[in-house]
């Protein structure tokens, strides 16, 4: 194997095994920061042996002897850490060999990871960011692209993140009781958020970030094997695979976006909607009461199961809607609603709502409101009305193609 395969196989490696093993630490040094570096340590080490000795036949085996002997040189050589030594050091010592954990073992890690880099006491910003660096497998520079943020300030996110995990000493664990429902909806959030920005970005020249939807749905599957009884886990991965299923279907030849009645409907994923519609039936399954992600997914189905635009169930969607908005109270769900309603019952319905909600502080700057009330008027034939609802939606935005195409909108008015 030459030089550059060798590289090829490390970097093919890590990727799979690099959650595994900084799980695998953490638990052993309850201390998520210092778990990574011993991974990190245990990759440079990979660089530097592999090539010359070649891959092991059990690599993830390998890096996790590795770190663990690093583990205890560390710790012998910083005093602060006599205490750990104690506890820890024997620990590590009396298990040098290179035979791996069993996959209960492996999962019940992966598991206590997840809940701690999603821990509610990190701000959103430090959740997303650390589960995509210690879950994702993400370097900085990449979750900074995805995001579009400053290198240095998710790198700052990330470091501070470690260090109020360890200052507050949260422990290394999955919630039990009353606990698991607060703490779950805070790893969901985070993967949600992934998805989200991936399928329609924020910011930016793209539409769409597909390698962050590609990060949440790998995240969302683990999780769901993890906790095989959790109806919202299976809800959000319902819709995640479900709306990913549209991404070829979403973009022009140019990277110009393609609305959802307008999209070739042959270009969607028929193998991720099959793998989203057995998500959901899974999450039916299991609750007689659907959670927001189970609703989002029936949604979702809705579209999935219509093979052209004129089949689609409006009046379910618009029902699903309501039930969604009695429990988020989100004004940006009843938007969703409204045009709903609009697609069931004619424009002056939705537009009704839509001026219901128009005052919400929530959607004073929110680009979509006055994006869906044009569409509306549109529609209704009030085109110089809809027009300046176009234009203000398109100053709104802050990502270049849906402010393209808000201006496209606005000048079909004239």
């Amino acid at each position: 194997m030459t030089a550059s395969e060798t590289h090829g196989a490390i970097e093919a490696v890590w990727r799979i095994e690099a959650a595994r093993l900084i799980a695998g630490l953490a638990r052993l040094v309850r201390d998520v920061g210092l778990a990574e570096e011993l991974a990190q340590d245990a990759l440079v080490a990979a660089l530097e042996q592999w090539p010359r000795e070649g891959v092991p036949r059990n690599p993830g085996a390998w890096l996790m002897t590795v770190a663990k002997r690093r583990g205890v040189d560390l710790i012998r050589r910083r005093e602060r850490y006599e205490r750990k030594l104690a506890e820890i050091g024997r620990a590590l010592e009396d298990d040098p060999g290179q035979e791996p954990p069993g996959p209960e073992e492996i999962e019940d890690d992966l598991l206590r990871l997840v809940f701690t880099a999603c821990h509610p006491v990190l701000s959103t910003e430090a959740r997303v960011a650390l589960t995509l660096r210690v879950l994702g497998g993400l370097s900085t520079d990449e979750i900074a692209r995805a995001f579009l943020t400053p290198e240095p300030t998710v790198a700052q996110r990330i470091v501070r993140a470690k260090r109020t995990l360890a200052t507050r000493k949260v422990p290394f664990e999955v919630p039990a009781g009353e606990e698991l429902a607060g703490r779950l909806s805070s790893v969901l959030e985070v993967i949600y958020l992934i998805f989200n920005e991936g399928y329609s970005a924020t910011a930016g020249d793209d539409w769409m970030r597909p390698g962050l939807c590609e990060d949440a749905l790998r995240l969302g599957r683990v999780l769901a094997g993890l906790m095989p009884k959790e109806p919202e886990v299976f809800g959000l991965v319902a819709l995640m695979e479900i709306q990913a299923s549209r991404s070829a279907a979403r973009l022009g030849p140019s990277g110009e976006p393609i609305l959802l009645l307008e999209q070739n409907r042959a270009r969607w994923d028929r193998l991720l909607i099959r793998r989203g519609l057995a998500a959901l039936e899974r999450a039916e399954e299991l609750t007689d009461t659907m959670g927001p992600y189970t609703l989002q997914a029936a949604i979702a189905a809705c579209h999935a199961r219509a093979f052209t635009p004129g089949e689609t169930d409006w009046v379910r969607i618009a029902d699903l809607y309501a039930r969604l908005a009695a429990l988020s109270g989100s004004p940006v769900v009843e938007l969703n609603r409204a045009v709903a309603l609009a697609m069931a019952y004619g424009p002056e319905v939705g537009l009704e709502l839509v001026d219901q909600i128009a005052g919400e502080p929530a959607m004073r700057d929110y680009h979509l409101l006055p994006g869906v009330r044009g569409d509306l008027l549109f529609r209704l034939g009030r085109l110089g009305e809809a027009r300046a609802e176009f234009e203000r939606a398109a100053a709104l935005t802050r990502n270049e193609r849906e402010r393209v195409l808000m201006e496209a909108r606005a000048a079909a008015c004239r």
